[in-house]
């Protein structure tokens, strides 16, 4: 019964979503208060529906409910119940019923917390909203049921993709959502001020937090994924170019760039052509991923609810929502102010060198992951681009970026003195070389130019703190007086310091692994060693076991500290026996900020084993960059100012207001 009961509810939700879709909009067109106030009410009880709706399939997964065909296939009753409520998601139906639950949140937390919007504003962003979410919502009623019945009910189900039942990709898709949904109410504050023609510095203030909030689920998102490809696939990478990687990150480089850009358009009034221009094209390169990774055009591992005569309904989406708002852009241009004025030498004109580097990278990702397509589609031949195009064209984009990052903070508004910021920046620029000097001197086994990115990540790193020293006055001002201003100092101000030194922390593990990293691929025997990066490594033999519903094959490896047993490592081959499916287990041991990595290969009757052993020099810090990113994020949105976008001003100028008048 509550599979039907959710059904309905999901039907329920797209007539109110039409509801909503429609009548705010009216209402701002026809200045009527009452019909604007709907969305209020409209926005938080569709995404309860949602919620019940969803809450009903997840039910149903819990239970191993077998007569629901979306269970049956993606389910299996000796599962995990940590995989059986990550399952909801892991297919096709369920992922997209996991998108418009999150549509429906965004703009539910719009209606409840956009007290401070005007009428016709907020109106016409969640009827906006609606729309998206009323396109997707006919999309999941109409192709993609997920509580479709089955009669006669299957005895058991065909079990979850094998390589799905991780922690890492439970996690993984419900954070990678959020940011591209998020980007959802960035676009309709874009396409609602296009349609009321009103775009000025207090919406900049009112889009930023929003866009905030979905680049930080998104870096999270994409960083939680890079990790369960690395540890779960047993390949040893942590990025591979893969087009389904690129369709996530795309977004994210364009998502950058609209917040920096939404930054200058709220302090200067400056670059509103281009932060609308960049909210549109934010979400339309989400919708893009979104068609990639389900309409089948694509093969990759990450691809794991493809559908191809779905995905038409997809483009046709794809097609309605970014046609539809560049042509909305293209008629309104014309009447938009450009804005401020600024000298390139200005904090301005370092955030318009982020966007432009930001945006030719996103075209440089764009065009290697749609050219093979394209190429194919008219041709019939098939290519390959892989990391090789776009180490020698993205990488290069990014060194000047990086090199520009700690300048940007030290720059005046308006008009900046580079010489100055140099200056403040000397201290920063010495501890830089110091350390490439060093790691020239210490690291010499690894490629000439390991050094440079080395001081690259340092440079970011001690740059992002060069501001906070400045603004603390240390060591002019003392200790005490310093700590005092910098506990004094905006949310903002340490958020960005937070995020650009986990930049710096992501290029340290990047460079580290990639310039330092060594491999050994082996034969052993119980008994047997194998020595790397100082480390020995011995096969002490092969044990079998049974997990709930898979058999696993490990073999057993002691990490040797001299003479005594420091770490035992446990890669393993697993073969899923309801869909007869074999997965890769790595064994990792974490030492510092390093990693020795094991990954099991082919078996041999003599008992011998094909062992791949990586030493990953930093390679955590990578993740842990992502970490003090997210962070960083998360503290400038706990900043009062940018929470509430345009806050009510205080009882008492409201008082002395109302005495003037």
């Amino acid at each position: 019964m509550i599979v039907e009961i959710g059904h309905y509810t999901l039907i329920l939700a797209l007539a109110l979503t039409l509801v909503q879709a429609v009548v705010p909009i009216w209402g701002a067109i026809a200045n009527d208060d009452r019909m604007m106030a709907t969305a209020s009410y409209t926005s938080p009880a569709v995404f309860l529906l949602l919620l019940f709706s969803f809450a009903a399939l997840a039910t149903a997964y819990v239970t191993s409910d077998f007569s629901v065909q979306n269970v049956w296939q993606n389910s299996h009753s000796k599962m995990p119940l940590i995989f059986k409520i990550s399952g909801t998601w892991g297919n096709h139906e369920g992922s997209m019923m996991l998108w418009v639950l999150i549509l429906g949140l965004f703009a539910a937390l719009v209606a409840v917390f956009g007290k401070n919007l005007p009428p016709s504003l907020k109106a016409n962003v969640l009827g906006v909203q609606g729309w998206i979410l009323a396109a997707f919502l006919l999309f999941i009623v109409f192709t993609s049921n997920p509580f479709i019945r089955l009669d006669p009910v299957p005895f058991e189900g065909r079990d979850l993709n094998p390589i799905l039942q991780d922690i890492g990709l439970a996690i993984h898709p419900p954070l990678l959502y959020l940011g591209y949904v998020g980007y959802s109410i960035t676009f309709a504050f874009a396409v609602a001020a296009l349609i009321d023609g009103r775009i000025d510095a207090a919406w900049a203030r009112w889009v930023r937090p929003w866009a905030l909030l979905a680049w930080i689920f998104l870096t999270a998102g994409i960083s939680v994924g890079s990790y369960w490809a690395y540890y779960e696939l047993g390949w040893g990478g942590w990025w591979f170019w893969d087009p389904v990687e690129n369709s996530s990150f795309m977004p994210w480089l364009a998502g950058t760039a609209l917040l920096h850009s939404a930054l200058v358009m709220e302090k200067r009034s400056a670059l509103k052509i281009w932060t609308v221009l960049l909210a549109i094209l934010t979400f339309s390169l989400s919708l893009l991923g979104t068609f990639l990774v389900r309409s089948g055009v694509l093969t990759s591992v990450h691809v794991f609810a493809s559908d191809p005569e779905r995905g038409l309904y997809i483009l046709f989406i794809l097609v309605l929502f970014i046609g539809g708002s560049f042509a909305l852009f293209a008629k309104r241009v014309g009447t938009l102010q450009t804005g401020g004025i600024f000298a390139p030498i200005s904090r301005e004109g370092a955030l318009v060198f982020n966007n432009l580097i930001l945006s030719t990278a996103t075209a440089t990702v764009l065009v290697g992951t749609l050219y093979p397509l394209v190429l194919e589609a008219i041709t019939g031949n098939k290519i390959s681009v892989g990391a090789p195009f776009f180490n020698l064209t993205f990488i290069p984009l990014m060194i000047p970026l990086f090199i520009a990052v700690p300048f940007g903070p030290l720059l005046a508004w308006k008009r900046g003195d580079v010489y100055a910021a140099a200056q403040r920046l000397f201290a920063v620029f010495g501890i830089t070389l110091l350390i490439m000097v060093v790691a020239y001197v210490f690291l010499s086994e690894g490629p000439v130019m390991a050094p440079l990115g080395i001081g690259l990540a340092a440079w970011l790193m001690f740059g992002s703190l060069a501001e906070l020293q400045l603004r603390s006055g240390f060591p002019k001002n003392s200790f005490k007086v310093a700590i005092r201003r910098l506990k004094g100092l905006p949310r903002t101000v340490w958020g960005t310091a937070i995020a650009h030194f986990g930049l710096g922390l992501t290029v340290l593990g990047v460079v580290g692994v990639t310039a330092y990293e060594s491999e050994n691929i082996t034969i052993l025997k119980p008994g047997e060693t194998a020595n790397i990066a100082g480390y020995t490594l011995r096969m002490e033999g092969m044990v079998s076991r049974n997990g709930p519903n898979f058999q696993e094959n490990a073999a057993q490896i002691s990490v040797m500290d001299g003479t005594r047993v420091a770490d035992t490592l446990e890669p393993s081959k697993r073969i899923y026996t309801a869909r007869n499916m074999p997965t890769s287990e790595a064994a990792i041991k974490t030492i510092w900020f390093s990693q020795l990595y094991v990954a099991l290969g082919e078996v041999k009757e003599d008992g011998s084993a094909v062992l791949r052993i990586w030493w990953k020099p930093l390679i955590t810090l990578i993740w842990i960059g992502s970490i003090f990113m997210v962070l960083g994020g998360a503290y400038s949105l706990s900043d009062r100012r940018l929470r509430v976008g345009a806050p009510k001003p205080s009882a008492k100028r409201a008082r002395a207001a109302n005495a003037t008048n």
